[in-house]
């Protein structure tokens, strides 16, 4: 249990990888083991049976050159000058001389014609002869020997001696007795049955050799022959066994055995011919039959060799296939929980892990939705409570009493009176904005316009302002009252603080995408303690201005709000940045997108968020 909890903790790569070389492995190797097995089985039996044909041949050439000294004897006997001479009755000496001379030519022919003859024999039955290539002693009674008797014993019957010994017969051309094989056959007349004569025909080795030598059993087999009495007719110089024992045949006419000679295991293949009782042996040793069968092994060992390593690269390209989109999207996963909830699985797959890939970007495309939606409740709240607070003044009742004001002191003439009163009602018109939180940029500045001129009033020759407005910019929208709290911290924190008349201007420019407003006074400034604890406070002004109790009366709280409401309307790819250094003055810049139509500035946040 322990082991099989220890395989499913491993990577689900290693779990393909492993899988798909059993599934391959196993088979290739059981099936080189079975053509292995198959392979050494069929080879064998073929080199038995291919053994065995030559052999056949071997044994149809064979019989072949015996039919031929067969059908010689037969030709001999008829022959007239021949039959004069086995007629011994009838005999005249005269002729004698002159007939075994025409006989002698007569033989010659056929030692001509057929190269594979060593000499020919006749014998009739008075014991003379005639040959054209064999000569016996004087003394010879050749009708003594055992090659003459074993003919007549056959009674006309073809016969084959074999290799000769002990004959008192020699060849004019010196054939050893070991360099012929001797075939007989007794004539007979055919009324009366009796002997009349021998032919004996002896029949050269070299052409059994010549059928022989010419078969090799792999690099050291060779064909061999033996007569029926297990004597060798041919056997090669160098033999892997020099003699075959007869028993190892067991009676049988053909088959395949094999013996341990000389701490060699050896194979023997035979076969006995029906008509000369030779049988041809096949030997060669076991271990060429081993080699062809190790080289097959050796190609097939390498097939399944190469079979594994294309199978382990295929396995290994599956797995990777499936296992590195799985290891993309838990990669996705870990990144969303660590709140980059921007992540998306983008290859396109139709399988199951497109599908999971698919529905992962569809949660993290809804997680978003319920953010922007919790974002907009809260907006939506703080936007309630700021109405709440300009309902408290009724407009109706503020622009009639200011309307009240101004006509009684233009009355008075007082001008400057007027122009205050006037500016005051534009700042609480605009302000108030029929309820909307997007207005134009000259709605805006002629809001902080108003507000200027009424702390002009106050302040006098010692605050000046110019405001300057690149051309097409006023028709854009930007969210009211963020340009009013900044101008007012410049007056309380920076001109009020400065000795002499301070200015400070107002500019609004587009950068590609985006618009520029920028408030730049040349007051008191900050040092840099105040500069880096007003910066780290705009980093988290959501959260500082969220906490109202604590926040509204502390110093920067105005800018602290501007930056809260751009960062929940926009994002935080827009903002306040904030340059200062004391005595010489502070500049504060918002950055904000280019919105170009009124028709609720949250689809158009979306557009540029």
């Amino acid at each position: 249990m322990k082991n099989f909890i220890q395989i499913n903790n491993l990577p689900i790569r290693y779990k393909l990888i492993s899988h798909f070389l059993i599934i391959s492995v196993i088979p290739i190797i059981c099936l080189g083991m079975l053509i292995n097995w198959t392979v050494g089985r069929v080879v064998e039996e073929q080199v038995n049976k291919n053994t065995l044909q030559l052999i056949s041949k071997v044994n149809e050439s064979l019989e072949f050159h015996l039919t031929n000294m067969q059908r010689i004897t037969y030709f001999i006997s008829y022959n007239n000058r021949v039959q004069e001479f086995f007629d011994t009755k009838n005999q005249m000496p005269v002729q004698d001389q002159t007939n075994e001379f025409e006989i002698q030519r007569y033989l010659r022919n056929f030692t001509t014609l057929s190269p594979e003859i060593a000499g020919i024999l006749l014998v009739n039955t008075s014991g003379k002869y005639v040959s054209n290539e064999l000569y016996a002693p004087d003394s010879t009674n050749l009708t003594e020997e055992s090659w003459y008797k074993e003919a007549i014993e056959n009674k006309g019957i073809f016969k084959i001696i074999g290799q000769p010994k002990e004959r008192r017969i020699s060849s004019l051309v010196n054939y050893k007795n070991n360099e012929v094989v001797t075939v007989v056959r007794a004539i007979m007349d055919p009324i009366t049955q009796d002997v009349l004569g021998v032919v004996l025909i002896d029949l050269k080795v070299r052409t059994i050799a010549e059928t022989l030598v010419d078969v090799r059993l792999g690099k050291t087999g060779y064909l061999t022959a033996i007569d029926d009495q297990n004597r060798a007719i041919y056997q090669p110089d160098d033999p892997l066994i020099e003699t075959i024992p007869n028993e190892w045949f067991e009676g049988k006419k053909s088959g395949t055995f094999s013996k341990e000679v000389n701490s060699q295991k050896l194979q023997f293949i035979y076969q006995k011919s029906p008509y000369s009782n030779w049988t041809v042996i096949g030997v060669f040793p076991t271990k060429e039959t081993i080699y062809e069968i190790s080289e097959i092994q050796f190609y097939l060992v390498v097939f399944v060799f190469i079979i594994l390593l294309f199978g382990i690269a295929v396995s290994y390209v599956l797995s990777i296939s499936i296992s590195k989109p799985i290891g993309q999207l838990m990669t996705f996963m870990r990144k969303a929980e660590g709140g980059e909830l921007g992540v998306r699985y983008i290859e396109k797959r139709d399988d199951e892990i497109g599908m999971l890939g698919r529905s992962f970007n569809k949660m993290l495309k809804q997680i978003n939705e319920l953010l922007r939606l919790t974002e907009r409740h809260e907006r939506q709240k703080r936007e309630a409570e700021f109405r709440s607070l300009q309902a408290n003044i009724n407009p109706h009742f503020l622009y009639n009493t200011l309307d009240t004001i101004q006509w009684m002191a233009r009355k008075q003439k007082a001008t400057d009176i007027a122009e205050v009163v006037e500016s005051l009602a534009k700042l609480f018109r605009i302000g108030l904005s029929k309820g909307r939180d997007i207005i134009t940029l000259d709605k805006e500045i002629e809001h902080i316009e108003s507000y200027l001129r009424i702390q002009k009033t106050r302040y006098r020759e010692k605050l000046l302002y110019q405001i300057d407005v690149d051309e097409g910019l006023g028709s854009l929208y930007v969210l009211k009252f963020i340009l009013q709290p900044l101008i007012e911290n410049a007056i309380y924190h920076g001109i009020k603080e400065r000795r002499g008349p301070g200015q400070i201007l107002v500019t609004a420019r587009q950068d590609k995408e985006k618009l520029l407003l920028a408030i730049q006074d040349n007051g008191a400034g900050m040092s840099e303690s105040q500069l880096h604890e007003i910066r780290l406070a705009l980093t988290d002004a959501v959260r500082i201005t969220e906490n109202q109790g604590e926040s509204k009366n502390q110093k920067g709280y105005g800018i602290l709000n501007v930056q809260a409401r751009i960062l929940l309307a926009f994002g935080h790819e827009y903002g306040i940045t904030i340059e200062s250094s004391e005595n010489t003055g502070t500049k504060i810049e918002l950055v904000l997108p280019i919105l170009e139509k009124d028709f609720g500035w949250e689809e158009e946040w979306r557009k540029h968020a």
